[in-house]
């Protein structure tokens, strides 16, 4: 294993503090990219953005340094990438398209400009394939003394005439099903908690995830009853769509191995090498942004999506692994909880 490089200091002149909040702008404005729905874009007090469904999705994600991400792990553009595909995934979960990206920065005057050039690449790169780009936003200087980076990312989204998909609509009987990766995020931070930078593809996962984000309209279109992408891990987040429809979930972790835990692959390694059971990162990892979804029994999964469960009606919501509590299965495999837990 390799460990991870500190970051290039930069040189005095090219901060945020020399090169002052309109030099800054005109900067990362010239990375943000074009949307394709964008009427007015980044330059006036607001930005216009075309809503051809007259519905807009919203939502909102807050990053913050030495929480979220640390800047001697990642680079400007990892960061960047990851602060976007919080939101998109996010987007993808309602069943819809992102459109654009608002952006609020706090910074302390010391910030390297470069850097958030390279944070502007990143936004603008993560959403160049879905037609999307950063609109506008704002920045202000962190309050002094606090040194910590603030990024909070609002993404905009098209329904494109379908209903969206809530996390309210599983019932009795529905197919849990997964599209994207789980565990990876989890098992590059435990890399590089303990001072490494390999396995390479582990590592990358945690600082770009890699959200199926065609998926989350695929299911839509296909019939899903509800969804939610998974930001916090598959058991906590599970047990949001199970409180909200009223219903157990009950995965299946044969399935979930299947479909999680490639033989020989980094999972398995690092967790050998650590003396983790790699399944512990698949049900409780978070920040992979894959998206798990309710389909009615005999509806045909459309690709990518794999099934890893089934929805049973209950007295009391929760989730089960092969039907027992999910809170006893991540204890026995050495889990403080069943994912994250802000202000836990």
């Amino acid at each position: 294993m390799s460990r991870p490089r500190p970051p290039v200091p930069s040189h005095p002149a090219d901060t945020v503090g020399a090169v002052g909040e309109f030099g800054v702008i005109a900067r990362v404005v010239a990375r943000a990219g074009v949307a394709r729905l964008a009427e007015v874009g980044p330059g006036d007090d607001a930005a216009v953005v075309s809503a051809p469904d007259a519905r807009v999705v919203a939502t909102t994600d807050v990053l913050v340094e030495g929480r979220h991400f640390r800047r001697d792990w990642s680079s400007g553009e990892d960061i960047g990438r990851k602060a976007a595909a919080a939101n998109l995934a996010d987007v993808a979960a309602m069943g819809a398209t992102a459109t654009a990206l608002l952006v609020g920065l706090a910074c302390p005057a010391e910030t390297p400009t470069a850097w958030l050039e390279e944070v502007a690449a990143g936004l603008a790169a993560e959403c160049a394939p879905l037609g999307a780009a950063v609109v506008g936003g704002d920045t202000v200087a962190s309050a002094p003394g606090s040194g910590a980076v603030v990024l909070s990312v609002t993404a905009l989204g098209d329904l494109a005439g379908r209903s969206p998909v809530l996390r309210s609509g599983a019932r009795d009987g529905d197919v849990v099903a997964l599209a994207g990766r789980l565990g990876w995020s989890a098992c590059g931070l435990a890399v590089l908690r303990r001072g490494f930078s390999s396995p390479l593809a582990a590592v990358a996962a945690h600082r770009r995830p890699a959200p199926p984000y065609a998926a989350g309209p695929v299911a839509a279109a296909a019939g899903a009853t509800a969804m939610c992408d998974v930001s916090d891990g598959l058991l906590a987040d599970t047990g949001h769509l199970a409180t909200a429809s009223g219903v157990v979930l009950d995965l299946d972790r044969a399935a979930l191995v299947q479909a999680c835990l490639t033989p020989e692959g980094p999972l398995q390694q690092v967790g050998a090498a650590l003396g983790v059971d790699p399944l512990v990162w698949v049900l409780t990892g978070g920040e992979d942004h894959a998206l798990v979804a309710t389909f009615p029994a005999g509806t045909p999964l459309p690709e990518p999506w794999r099934p890893i469960g089934a929805v049973r009606a209950a007295e009391r919501a929760g989730v089960l692994v092969d039907g027992r509590p999910a809170e006893v299965v991540a204890r026995e495999l050495g889990a403080e909880g069943t994912g994250h837990a802000h202000f836990g």
